[in-house]
Parts: C-alpha cells; structure tokens; sequence
C-alpha cells in the first residue's frame, strides 16, 4: 500500500465520522458507509490524489440529506441522461451524472479547492484548480498530512507541498532555492538559515513562529519508578518531571541501570542516557544539548569559550555514548511506541508528538510523558522565501481552523484554550503551564557548541 493510498483510506476514516456525526438522527451506519462506497466508485480507476476525499464527502452528504419532493433526477450511479450518455469516455461529466441537484453539481466546483489530477488511458490531464502551489521543506512533523488541514488550506486557496529534513539540515545543507517556505522546529534554526553558509548566500525571508512545543521525555512507568529512587524522577500534581541536573551528575559518574539498588524492573547493564536524535542534523537534539549545556554551566546560559571548554567534555558523552542516532525526531519515537522500554527507556521528543499520539490512539498502557526540569519552549518556526511562503506563513499564524488542527497535533498556539481543549478531551496529562524553562544559547555559540559535539564523535 503506498503513502498516497494510506493517506487516502485515513481521509476516508475521517469523513465517515464526520458524515456519521451529522446524519446520525436519520441514518444507520451501514447507510452512512453505503454513500461513501456509492460515491468512492465514481473514482475507481483513478489514481489516488487528495482531492478525491474531499469530493466524496460532498458527494455522501448530497446523497443523505433529504431532498423536497419536487425533484427528480436519477439517483448517484443511476441511468445515464442523453447528455451523459453522448459525453466523452472516461470524462467527469460522465462519471458524475449532470441529473444531481445543483448542490452537487457544486462538488466539481471543489475542483477549484483541491489538487485534481485525474488518470486516465495511462495520461495525466491537469484541471485548472486556481490554487497557489506552495512547497517548502519541514521537520518531521505530520501536520501537513492531515487531510482535514489540506481541505482548511485548500478554502484559502493553497496547496502545500512538502519535502522533509532534520532542521538542522534544513537550516545548513538543505538546497531551498527551490522552496518558497522552510519550517525548522525552532527559532534557532529559522536563524540559522537567515544566515550564510558555505556556498549558500544569506537568505531573506521572513520569521512566523507558528506554534510551539516544550521539550519532554517520553518513558514508561517502570522507568519512572526506577528514576523516582535515583532522585532524577519526581511527581508534582500528577506530572513528571526530570532532574536534569541530578541526570548529568549520574551519566558524569557512568552510572549504569544495574547500579539503582534493587532494580529488578530493568536489570540492563546499558549506561543511563535519555534517547536523542543526532545533533548534527536535528533540532530535537540541539534543543537537548542547550538543555543540558544549560545545567552543566551551573543554570547559566552557555555565553563565552570559557563557558564551552567547561560544558562540552561533560554533555558531549551524553550523545556520543547513545551509538547511531536517528536524523529526526520521528524516528525514535516511532521506536518508542513500537518497541517497548527496552530499545530506549527514555526519549527526548517535543511534547507535541506524544499528544499527537494520545490523540490518534496510539499510546499504550504504562507510557508516561516527562518534562526536563529545566526544559526549552521550542517555536516551529516558518521562513518564508519569497511572497507564498510569506502569504502562508501569515495564514498558519492567525488562521483559526488552522490554529486548532495545530492544536490537533499536539502544538500549543497562541490562543491557549485550544490545546487545552486537545489534551482536556484526550486525558492527556500535560502541564498547563511549563514554567522551568531555560533559554537557548545564541545562535553563533550553539553552533559552536554542536560543533564541539561533532568533533567528539570522530
């Protein structure tokens, strides 16, 4: 199955809950299901685009909602009209019976809302959509997958398209010459890539910080109990929160699991290190690199070459002692809601992919979400290349639907009640307000600093 049709068939899903919403005082499921399996054939033979759940849905809700008696016209998929029966093969008018009410004659207007991209005789014919097509390269995050933000950013006439990268690379080696958007998971990083590199001159853009996400640590409740007797765990008001300092101090004396007495839980000889990604190419990891330089300078912002020649022999192990590290944040917790505790007892994320899995069902018993004490508030943040990168980015920043599908996704937005609401429904426990929160160093001496990392892997 490929990315496009599992894409689809998550569209689907959704729709059906949608129309089963709407329609659920006049008619069964298995009604609801046969209108969208009535209008899903009119598409059979073509290939799967983004627009076709879309048309569907309108399609099943003409095909519901009561209709005066008055009207007449074959139903959906029934005989043909004159006009139909003359129209060209394989054309839309012969797919869709012009006989419908205007309402869903309405629905090829929704051409103009959606990529249309129909497949037929192995050639591919482009309609005229009137969208601007946007593409940009961005971190790991799903947000632009989900078919409901496509529909809320196709009403406002775009279409996004999207390539993924580490937001470091985003930000160092990444070719955007041929984007109108970047949107790294920090300000940092969005700094970065105002800046110029090595064969790159500097880029002129604008910043939109379109949503943030504090950094957490996702984990297991047997772990947390373990880290509870070491003093790095501790629980205020039903949240975890992490000992960062109390952490450094361990992984500097090469503590190991089987050193926390009366471990039987997880009895591992591994050495005791949170999961990260790799800080050469992901912003995760450097996010956690400020987090822990941050501590190790004595809760004091890393500022001086001083300042780097102390912390860098004690917060460098913390990333080369994990072996390989995944270039996004995506892929270790993938690991974690896949492998269980023992791959990685403890993963450094943003507290947005666990809500996002809360959300989608995808959490399983015993998973307990952490927050560093201290943490960073890491803003995902839009760059925009030129004027659709811009127009975008100031849509995604005061857009309201698109603000709460955000939300959807885990992501706090600047009007607070909607992530509330997310977690509220969800039961996710999260903290209302993240208040230890440190700041990042500048620009110029996280580099450095990453730099000095790199250099301890070779």
């Amino acid at each position: 199955m490929t990315l496009d049709t599992v894409r689809e068939e998550k569209a689907i899903e959704n729709l059906t809950r949608r129309l089963n919403d709407s329609f659920a005082d006049i008619h069964t499921p298995e009604d609801i299901e046969t209108a969208v399996a009535a209008a899903r054939r009119q598409f059979d033979g073509d290939r799967v685009r983004d627009y076709v759940p879309i048309l569907i849905e309108r399609m099943a809700r003409q095909e519901l909602t009561p209709q005066p008696e008055s009207h007449a016209g074959p139903p959906v998929g029934g005989t043909p009209t004159p006009a139909q029966q003359t129209a060209e093969p394989g054309s839309w008018r012969q797919r869709i019976p012009i006989a419908l009410p205007a309402a869903v004659a309405g629905v090829l207007v929704l051409a103009t809302v959606a990529t249309v991209l129909v497949v037929r005789n192995g050639s591919d014919v482009q309609a005229q959509t009137g969208l601007i097509t946007v593409s940009g390269v961005i971190g790991s995050e799903k947000l632009f997958d989900d078919p409901d933000v496509m529909a809320a950013l196709a009403k406002h006439g775009f279409e996004v398209k999207i390539d993924t990268a580490g937001s470091r690379e985003i930000a160092t080696s990444v070719d955007l010459s041929k984007y109108d958007f970047a949107f790294p998971s920090s300000t940092v990083a969005a700094e970065r890539i105002l800046q110029p590199t090595a064969g790159r001159p500097a880029v002129s853009g604008k910043k939109y910080a379109v949503f943030s996400s504090p950094m957490a640590i996702a984990t297991y409740q047997p772990i947390v109990g373990l880290l509870s007797a070491t003093g790095i765990a501790k629980q205020v008001n039903g949240i975890w929160y992490f000992d960062v300092r109390r952490y450094v101090d361990l992984a500097k004396a090469g503590w190991r699991w089987t050193n926390i007495r009366g471990n039987t839980t997880y009895p591992v000889n591994k050495k005791i290190l949170v999961t990260t990604t790799d800080p050469r190419t992901s912003n995760s990891a450097a996010m956690f690199l400020s987090i822990v330089s941050y501590v190790a300078n004595h809760n004091n912002v890393v500022q001086s070459e001083a300042d780097e020649k102390k912390v860098l022999p004690l917060v460098a192990p913390l990333f080369v002692n994990q072996g390989y590290t995944d270039s996004s944040s995506e892929g270790p917790f993938d690991d974690y809601l896949a492998l269980g505790m023992g791959k990685s007892p403890m993963v450094n994320i943003y507290e947005a992919q666990f809500v996002d899995a809360a959300v989608h069902h995808k959490l399983k018993p015993g998973m307990v979400l952490m927050y560093p004490s201290p943490t960073i508030q890491s803003k995902h943040t839009l760059v925009s290349l030129n004027a659709n990168g811009e127009k975008l980015g100031e849509l995604l920043s005061t857009d309201t639907d698109l603000q709460e599908l955000a939300a959807r996704h885990g992501f706090r937005t600047a009007d607070e009640s909607q992530f509330a609401n997310v977690v509220s429904q969800n039961r996710v426990p999260v903290a209302k307000e993240v208040i230890d929160v440190a700041d990042t160093p500048t620009y110029d001496t996280l580099e450095r600093l990453l730099d000095g990392v790199s250099k301890s892997y070779r």
